[in-house]
């Protein structure tokens, strides 16, 4: 199965929704990612185009991540890479770019943050329902 996957730094530009789909949580914000270059001309740092992803996280990293993303948090975001395309209101097409995380993290480089591990899967624990990747 070929995937897509990729890492994207960026910003929390939206406040992530915790809901459920079929009795599985799911948590969904937007992903702002903005890049930077310096001008040597001018002297200054100049801000490109802002690229906008929309991030869904399942299943136990999607209870993980509820409490602990905020609004406005530089975030580290590995996933799935997908789009769909729509009409919008005014008859404009528009493409959406998907990431189905995998992981997520605050981006580091931007502050400090703290971690509370998760209690331990039981021997009789799933795996995918919990949303663990086991390499085969």
């Amino acid at each position: 199965m070929n995937q897509t996957m990729l890492t994207v730094q960026g910003w929390i530009g939206t406040t992530p929704m915790l809901r459920e789909v079929g009795g599985v949580p799911v948590l969904n914000f937007r992903l702002g990612c903005t890049p930077r270059h310096f001008n040597r001309s001018s002297g200054a740092w100049v801000d490109g185009e802002t690229q906008w992803y929309a991030v869904s996280a399942w299943r136990r990293l999607a209870t993980h991540a509820e409490p602990s993303l905020r609004q406005g948090d530089p975030v580290v975001v590995h996933g799935r890479l997908g789009h769909h395309t729509y009409v919008n209101k005014s008859g404009s097409e528009v493409v959406v770019l998907e990431i189905d995380a995998v992981t997520i993290g605050h981006d580091l480089t931007r502050g400090t943050s703290s971690f509370v591990k998760a209690a331990a899967s039981g021997p009789g624990s799933d795996p995918e329902r919990d949303g663990v990747v086991v390499a085969a």
